[in-house]
Protein backbone atom coordinates (compact mmCIF):
# COMPACT_ATOMS: atom_id res chain seq x y z
CA UNK A 1 0.00 0.00 0.00
CA UNK A 2 1.51 3.50 -0.40
CA UNK A 3 -0.30 6.84 -0.20
CA UNK A 4 1.07 9.91 -1.29
CA UNK A 5 -0.46 12.94 0.41
CA UNK A 6 -0.07 16.54 -1.61
CA UNK A 7 -1.42 19.56 0.99
CA UNK A 8 -1.05 22.92 -0.19
CA UNK A 9 -3.24 26.29 -0.10
CA UNK A 10 -5.83 27.53 -2.63
CA UNK A 11 -4.61 27.47 -6.04
CA UNK A 12 -1.06 26.02 -5.16
CA UNK A 13 -1.15 23.41 -7.45
CA UNK A 14 -2.66 20.82 -5.63
CA UNK A 15 -4.59 18.66 -8.46
CA UNK A 16 -1.84 19.63 -11.02
CA UNK A 17 0.82 17.94 -9.54
CA UNK A 18 -1.22 14.81 -8.65
CA UNK A 19 -2.39 14.74 -12.13
CA UNK A 20 1.87 14.90 -13.02
CA UNK A 21 2.64 12.01 -10.61
CA UNK A 22 -0.39 9.82 -12.16
CA UNK A 23 1.08 9.84 -15.24
CA UNK A 24 4.19 9.04 -14.14
CA UNK A 25 3.06 6.36 -11.72
CA UNK A 26 0.30 3.94 -13.89
CA UNK A 27 -2.06 4.09 -16.88
CA UNK A 28 -4.71 2.93 -15.57
CA UNK A 29 -6.12 6.17 -13.25
CA UNK A 30 -9.43 6.34 -11.41
CA UNK A 31 -9.93 9.93 -10.19
CA UNK A 32 -12.08 10.37 -7.50
CA UNK A 33 -14.07 13.92 -7.35
CA UNK A 34 -15.19 14.77 -4.15
CA UNK A 35 -16.69 18.26 -4.52
CA UNK A 36 -20.71 18.46 -5.12
CA UNK A 37 -21.98 21.46 -7.57
CA UNK A 38 -24.12 23.14 -5.07
CA UNK A 39 -23.66 26.30 -7.19
CA UNK A 40 -22.49 28.11 -10.74
CA UNK A 41 -19.16 28.76 -9.07
CA UNK A 42 -18.38 25.08 -8.36
CA UNK A 43 -20.04 24.21 -11.45
CA UNK A 44 -17.37 25.95 -12.87
CA UNK A 45 -14.46 24.89 -11.08
CA UNK A 46 -15.77 21.15 -11.47
CA UNK A 47 -16.46 21.45 -15.58
CA UNK A 48 -12.60 23.01 -15.63
CA UNK A 49 -11.21 20.09 -13.41
CA UNK A 50 -13.12 17.88 -15.63
CA UNK A 51 -11.57 19.38 -18.94
CA UNK A 52 -8.19 19.22 -17.05
CA UNK A 53 -7.82 15.47 -16.98
CA UNK A 54 -6.94 12.98 -19.79
CA UNK A 55 -10.19 11.59 -21.07
CA UNK A 56 -8.78 7.94 -20.51
CA UNK A 57 -8.93 8.48 -17.09
CA UNK A 58 -11.72 6.66 -15.47
CA UNK A 59 -13.84 8.96 -12.63
CA UNK A 60 -15.85 8.74 -10.00
CA UNK A 61 -17.64 11.51 -8.49
CA UNK A 62 -18.22 10.59 -4.60
CA UNK A 63 -19.53 12.92 -1.82
CA UNK A 64 -18.64 10.38 0.75
CA UNK A 65 -18.11 6.71 1.86
CA UNK A 66 -15.84 6.94 -1.36
CA UNK A 67 -14.10 3.30 0.07
CA UNK A 68 -17.56 1.77 -1.12
CA UNK A 69 -18.32 4.06 -4.21
CA UNK A 70 -15.19 2.55 -6.06
CA UNK A 71 -14.60 -0.31 -4.19
CA UNK A 72 -14.89 -2.52 -7.58
CA UNK A 73 -13.42 0.21 -9.51
CA UNK A 74 -9.76 -0.08 -7.84
CA UNK A 75 -8.76 -3.14 -8.62
CA UNK A 76 -8.30 -2.03 -12.43
CA UNK A 77 -6.45 0.72 -11.66
CA UNK A 78 -2.68 1.42 -10.65
CA UNK A 79 -3.32 5.14 -9.64
CA UNK A 80 -6.54 6.13 -7.60
CA UNK A 81 -6.39 10.19 -7.18
CA UNK A 82 -8.75 11.40 -4.69
CA UNK A 83 -9.85 15.20 -5.22
CA UNK A 84 -10.19 16.57 -2.40
CA UNK A 85 -10.04 15.05 1.21
CA UNK A 86 -10.79 18.97 2.24
CA UNK A 87 -14.57 19.00 0.24
CA UNK A 88 -15.01 15.34 1.32
CA UNK A 89 -14.91 16.30 4.93
CA UNK A 90 -17.21 19.10 4.38
CA UNK A 91 -19.15 16.90 2.62
CA UNK A 92 -19.75 14.95 6.11
CA UNK A 93 -20.65 17.60 8.37
CA UNK A 94 -24.21 17.93 8.23
CA UNK A 95 -26.19 20.31 9.89
CA UNK A 96 -26.80 17.89 13.17
CA UNK A 97 -23.01 17.88 13.52
CA UNK A 98 -21.16 18.37 16.03
CA UNK A 99 -17.46 18.87 16.02
CA UNK A 100 -17.16 14.98 17.83
CA UNK A 101 -19.76 13.47 15.37
CA UNK A 102 -17.84 15.52 12.60
CA UNK A 103 -14.35 13.78 13.56
CA UNK A 104 -16.21 10.34 13.94
CA UNK A 105 -17.44 10.90 10.99
CA UNK A 106 -14.19 11.84 9.18
CA UNK A 107 -12.44 9.21 10.87
CA UNK A 108 -14.77 6.47 9.93
CA UNK A 109 -14.14 7.55 6.37
CA UNK A 110 -10.28 7.57 6.28
CA UNK A 111 -10.53 4.33 8.06
CA UNK A 112 -11.92 2.56 5.39
CA UNK A 113 -10.25 4.29 2.64
CA UNK A 114 -6.75 3.53 4.21
CA UNK A 115 -8.05 -0.20 4.66
CA UNK A 116 -9.16 -0.40 0.88
CA UNK A 117 -5.64 1.26 -0.01
CA UNK A 118 -3.74 -1.40 2.10
CA UNK A 119 -5.91 -4.06 0.24
CA UNK A 120 -4.49 -3.26 -3.21
CA UNK A 121 -1.72 -2.40 -5.61
CA UNK A 122 -3.07 0.73 -6.54
CA UNK A 123 -0.80 4.13 -5.70
CA UNK A 124 -3.36 6.29 -3.85
CA UNK A 125 -2.75 10.15 -4.39
CA UNK A 126 -4.99 12.01 -1.75
CA UNK A 127 -5.17 15.52 -2.35
CA UNK A 128 -6.44 17.87 0.52
CA UNK A 129 -5.75 21.51 1.85
CA UNK A 130 -3.28 22.57 5.06
CA UNK A 131 -6.35 25.10 6.24
CA UNK A 132 -4.12 25.39 9.57
CA UNK A 133 -1.79 28.31 9.07
CA UNK A 134 -4.10 31.40 8.80
CA UNK A 135 -5.84 33.12 11.20
CA UNK A 136 -8.21 31.20 13.65
CA UNK A 137 -11.77 31.36 12.52
CA UNK A 138 -13.90 33.21 13.95
CA UNK A 139 -16.99 30.92 14.15
CA UNK A 140 -17.16 27.63 15.95
CA UNK A 141 -18.24 25.66 12.65
CA UNK A 142 -14.46 27.48 10.81
CA UNK A 143 -12.84 26.33 13.97
CA UNK A 144 -14.10 22.62 14.05
CA UNK A 145 -13.85 22.93 10.08
CA UNK A 146 -10.03 23.88 10.48
CA UNK A 147 -9.75 20.85 13.37
CA UNK A 148 -11.21 18.12 11.45
CA UNK A 149 -9.14 18.64 8.61
CA UNK A 150 -5.77 18.82 10.18
CA UNK A 151 -6.57 15.86 12.00
CA UNK A 152 -7.41 14.22 9.21
CA UNK A 153 -4.13 15.52 7.56
CA UNK A 154 -2.24 14.16 10.26
CA UNK A 155 -3.45 11.16 9.91
CA UNK A 156 -3.03 10.36 6.36
CA UNK A 157 0.46 12.60 6.96
CA UNK A 158 1.73 9.37 9.29
CA UNK A 159 0.26 6.51 7.07
CA UNK A 160 1.88 8.28 3.69
CA UNK A 161 5.04 6.90 2.03
CA UNK A 162 5.24 10.52 0.58
CA UNK A 163 4.00 13.91 1.28
CA UNK A 164 4.30 16.92 -0.18
CA UNK A 165 3.33 20.65 0.44
CA UNK A 166 2.33 23.32 -2.79
CA UNK A 167 3.70 26.55 -2.85
CA UNK A 168 3.05 28.38 -5.94
CA UNK A 169 3.02 25.47 -7.95
CA UNK A 170 6.27 23.83 -6.59
CA UNK A 171 6.15 20.78 -4.42
CA UNK A 172 8.10 20.63 -1.40
CA UNK A 173 9.26 17.38 0.00
CA UNK A 174 7.70 16.86 3.46
CA UNK A 175 8.26 12.95 3.51
CA UNK A 176 9.66 10.25 1.27
CA UNK A 177 10.16 6.99 2.75
CA UNK A 178 12.83 5.14 0.76
CA UNK A 179 11.49 2.19 -1.64
CA UNK A 180 14.25 -0.56 -0.21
Amino acid sequence: MSIILILGGARSGKSRYAQELAEKLGRRVLYVATAEALDDEMKARIEAHRRSRPSSWKTVEAASDIAAAIADDVVDADVVIIDCLTLLLSNLAGEDAGVEVWEKRADDELDRLVALADGTAARFIVVSNEVGLGLVPAYTLGRGFRDVVGWANQMLARRAAEVYFMVAGIPLTLKKEDAA
